[in-house]
């Protein structure tokens, strides 16, 4: 039950107590308690609106890998990248290195700025790859079946 339940609200994070209860076939304060209970162990982090980033001004997407330009610097990347609010996420990657950003901005030039500013807060070197059509993205997340 709690797989289907997760499944649910995975697809729509906005579906009501009665919508869920009909999905999963439980009542609505069974689906309640089950829910609560998925929250409080961390299954489920949160809800959040999907924003559309050309309304909001970042129609400009792209992956960035960085490296250390020195090996043995400390691996603080994320936390000296943490304040860049165009980087909406940071990967820790296998491969020649170590992360990966994926960031939305408005211009070119935005990311031009942008990549000095990683440049220079973490004293990295860059490798970045503009996104030119995204297909899909935040789809939901299946759980895995256990046993």
């Amino acid at each position: 039950m709690d797989v289907q339940i997760v499944r649910e609200v995975s697809r729509d994070g906005r579906a009501t107590l009665a919508h869920l209860s009909a999905a999963v076939g439980l009542s609505v304060s069974a689906v309640q308690t089950r829910l609560r209970r998925l929250e409080a162990r961390g299954a489920i982090r949160g809800y959040r609106a999907v924003v559309d980033p050309d309304a909001v001004g970042r129609p400009l997407a792209a992956f960035i890998e960085i490296t250390p330009l020195d090996p043995a610097q400390p691996d603080n990347a994320p936390e000296m990248l943490e304040h860049l609010d165009a980087i909406e996420a940071c990967h820790s990657i296998a491969g020649a290195a170590s992360y990966m950003l994926f960031v939305r901005v408005a211009a070119p030039r935005d990311l031009e700025v942008l990549i000095r500013d990683i440049r220079q807060a973490a004293s990295v070197s860059t490798r970045t790859t503009v996104v030119l059509q995204t297909f899909f993205e935040n789809r939901p997340i299946e759980p895995a079946l256990t046993r």
